[in-house]
């Protein structure tokens, strides 16, 4: 679905000159004089390939009479059309009263609504900002749209990426928390589908290789949905022969690609072995949630389940963020309880946070162990914003980001996993640098500098280096 996005604001606070800027277009008319648009203009643009529809409106100043009050109308009904409402207001004037009252119609609205600040150059954005924050927007942008200054960024953390697009896609087919339940053949993979189901819905036989498919099932569990992805045994490389086999291999990779959560099942007789964490480096690639399911759990000697559990521990040390259980599908033990990690992990895999509390939480971080000099530098870490789900992309924008090492993004992927109390699911973070405002121009020179340069290079002569005066001591 294309998202449509509806300008609000004051009059001449430069939502037409925004409009211009996402549609790449002239189509809205431009001047330094409040009221020049009056009807809606619809427009398109794009952005990363999603397209989107953008809404130009008239300006509202909340005490409108006579054609005015036409024109809010107008406005108002493009916020009715709109999925995303940006409210513009001029970062130079200030907070008025006006923009107080437009705040004020867009609560009542109950559209998503995000704050615009415009107008932010040739001054500090934050100081520009500062009287805005107390409309209570939960996300806030600053751009300059006269010079298309943080449109970008913007249409970054509005727009869904194409990951998110796909989920879409998915959530039409298999409704609910879409579980796969993984492992190598004949740990119980099957047996435990059937337990979790109450029913004996996929065949289960004392053989390795008995499922060849993916069988996708959807079920309802206390008020709840949920889909239930039973995936065939992946063996070592070397061990697989038979062409169908490869092929179930191929289908149980897609179904980790389809699943919210992962239910990763291991044989506690035999107990962890390589294939094992090959298939939990598969998972963690795909960025999927993940549970550990210890099974055939009942009928172990007391020594063998401490044995095991060392060993689980020690060698899954890495994951101390996803939940183990022991369990028993044969008879049952443990089964339900693994229910509650499935529907904490979904939630952590699937959260949406607001920019400002992640940006909040970037700064405590900074603030509590700043990032490190590089060539005499401190490496800057301006903001962070959520870019995508399944698992939590979090982006953050700063400079020298490319020399941020990598025990300081560890040190922030366990902080805001700590805050933001994600739990089974992994954390990517994406580090961006901010535009460059020189990027493409090109270095033009003075006639005068021309001339220079020419003799310069007829005599042979090289450009003059800064001298740099030594220190005393």
């Amino acid at each position: 679905m294309t998202p449509v996005i509806a300008l609000v604001g004051r009059p001449n606070v430069g939502k037409s000159t925004l409009f211009n800027q996402m549609t790449r277009s002239r189509d809205a008319l431009v001047a330094d004089f409040p009221g020049l648009t009056r009807d809606r203009k619809y427009g398109e643009g794009s952005y990363e390939g999603q397209r989107f529809i953008v809404i130009d409106t008239g300006g509202l100043t909340g005490d409108e009479q006579g054609l005015d009050l036409e024109m809010a109308r107008q406005s108002m009904q493009a916020v009715e059309e709109a999925d995303i409402v940006l409210f513009l207001v001029d970062g130079r004037a200030g907070l008025t009263a006006g923009d107080e009252l437009i705040a004020d119609s867009l609560r009542r609205s109950g559209k998503q609504a995000h704050l615009v600040v415009n107008k932010t150059d040739g001054q500090d954005p934050d100081i520009a900002a500062s009287d805005f924050y107390s409309l209570g927007f939960e996300s806030t942008f600053l751009i300059a749209a006269s010079h298309n200054r943080g449109i970008r960024s913007m249409l970054e953390i509005l727009l869904p990426s194409e990951e998110e697009r796909e989920e879409e896609d998915r959530a039409d087919r298999y409704p609910g928390i879409r579980i796969g339940v993984v492992g190598r053949p004949n740990v119980g993979k099957s047996t435990l589908v059937n337990r979790m189901l109450g029913e004996e819905r996929v065949v289960v036989y004392d053989m390795p290789g008995t499922t060849r498919d993916s069988v996708y099932i959807p079920y309802e569990r206390q008020g709840s949905q949920y889909t239930l992805i039973d995936t065939a045994g992946v063996r070592r490389r070397k061990n697989v022969s038979e062409v169908v086999e490869k092929f179930s291999i191929i289908k149980t990779l897609q179904a980790i690609d389809d699943a919210h959560v992962v239910i990763l099942v291991i044989d506690a007789r035999e107990g962890l072995v390589d294939q094992d964490l090959h298939l939990i480096g598969f998972v963690l690639d795909a960025g999927r949630s993940l549970v550990i399911a210890v099974n055939k759990w009942d009928g172990m000697d007391p020594e063998d389940r401490v044995r095991v559990k060392e060993q689980v521990q020690r060698r899954l040390d890495f994951l101390d963020y996803a939940d183990k259980h022991y369990i028993s599908a044969l008879h049952g033990s443990g089964v339900g309880v693994m229910y509650e990690s499935v529907q904490a992990c979904y939630e952590s895999a699937m959260a949406k946070w607001p920019t400002n509390r992640l940006t909040a939480i970037l700064q405590d971080a900074i603030a509590q162990h700043q990032p490190p000099m590089v060539h005499g530098r401190r490496i800057k870490l301006r903001y962070a914003h959520q870019g995508g789900s399944n698992p939590p992309v979090l982006v953050v924008h700063g400079n020298q980001v490319d020399s941020l090492p990598g025990a300081y993004k560890r040190y922030l992927e366990n902080t805001f996993r700590k805050v933001l109390k994600v739990t089974g699911s992994p954390i990517r973070f994406e580090f961006k640098s901010g535009e460059n405002p020189f990027a493409g121009k090109v270095d033009r020179l003075t006639p005068r500098q021309k001339v220079k340069k020419d003799n310069d290079e007829k005599q042979g002569r090289r450009p003059k280096k800064k001298r740099q005066k030594s220190l005393k001591r």
